[in-house]
Order: C-alpha cells, then sequence, then structure tokens
C-alpha cells in the first residue's frame, strides 16, 4: 500500500475508533469519513463493509482475544480455561467501552464482526463440550448462555459505577457457581 493510502486508512481508522467510543457502532460511514477528513468514497474504498472499519479499529483487541483463546484450548481443564476465557473477556469491558459495545452487539445481535465472532463461539463450544463431557459443567449449558453471560456482565458493570470491577468479579462467580455440574 502506499504511503498516502496508508495514512489514510490510519485516519480513517482512528475516526472509527473515536467515533465508536462516543456514539456507538451504527455511526455511518459519512460520519468516520468526516472525521478522518476524506470523502466517504475514499472510506469505502478502504472498508468496503460495515464490519471492516469496527474490525479494524478493534483489531488489537481481537488479536488479544485470539491469543487467550488459544491459551484456553491447550488448557487440560476445559471447565477453568471457559472460566479464564470469559473472565478476560469481562475485563476488556472495564477497559474499554467502545469494544465491549461492539463485542456485546456483535455476540448478541449474530451480526456484525463475523469472523471474529464466529471464532469466539467455536472457542467456547469446543470448550463447553470438553467440560461437559468431563462432568464439570451442566449438560443443558450452551453457547447462547454464554453469550447472555458477556450482555448482562455489561449491564452490570455499568449500573456499578465506580464499583465495576467488584460487581463484574460477583456476577462472574455467580454465574459460574451456577453452571457448575
Amino acid at each position: 500500500m502506499r504511503l498516502d493510502a496508508e495514512e489514510k486508512r490510519d485516519q480513517i481508522v482512528a475516526a472509527a475508533r473515536r467515533a465508536f467510543a462516543e456514539l456507538g457502532e451504527d455511526v455511518p460511514m459519512a460520519r468516520i469519513a468526516r472525521r478522518a477528513g476524506v470523502s466517504v468514497a475514499t472510506a469505502y474504498r478502504r472498508f468496503p463493509t460495515r464490519d471492516d472499519p469496527t474490525a479494524a479499529a478493534y483489531a488489537d483487541q481481537w488479536a488479544e482475544c485470539a491469543a487467550e483463546q488459544e491459551v484456553a484450548l491447550r488448557d487440560p481443564d476445559p471447565a477453568r480455561a471457559l472460566r479464564n476465557l470469559t473472565r478476560t473477556l469481562c475485563s476488556y469491558h472495564l477497559r474499554d467501552r467502545g469494544f465491549t459495545r461492539a463485542y456485546v452487539a456483535a455476540t448478541v445481535s449474530g451480526r456484525g464482526l463475523t469472523q471474529e465472532r464466529r471464532e469466539a463461539e467455536r472457542v467456547i463450544a469446543v470448550l463447553l463440550e470438553r467440560a461437559q463431557a468431563a462432568g464439570t459443567l451442566r449438560a443443558d449449558l450452551s453457547v447462547a448462555d454464554f453469550r447472555l453471560l458477556i450482555a448482562a456482565h455489561r449491564g452490570v458493570i455499568a449500573a456499578a459505577g465506580p464499583n465495576a470491577a467488584a460487581a463484574s468479579h460477583r456476577y462472574l462467580t455467580l454465574m459460574f457457581r451456577s453452571f457448575q455440574a
């Protein structure tokens, strides 16, 4: 990619990140382009689908998630791996609200960030199946239950205000207890 094209791409990603943090992921591409100081056509050339600017804006966080998922898959205790992975994902909620909105919206709705969402759900499904086969997690749990856990976690930390970290820990502890076989 040419240097000027790369600079424009970086400008669009930075503008998207700021817009998402302020307004959510439904920001029109025209607004992102305006903030980046580029034309809408340029923005769409760099990011042809609606998922593209969101994925680019949160690429670092998604890379961290992917690394954590790989660690979880190698853990010999699948229930522990699932707990640790869930705690890590929820810790992002405390650090980066913009990423949280994007992740929760994609996870709960089943739309957006398709590749990243599918990979996260695949890892959760594998760990869940292993833990259920080992008899450590309830047989009636599904990936959908983890989607709900993640979505509800966002609400817990929003409602807890300055006590968000303690509320997060308490909520996850209670949820994990309810998931035990």
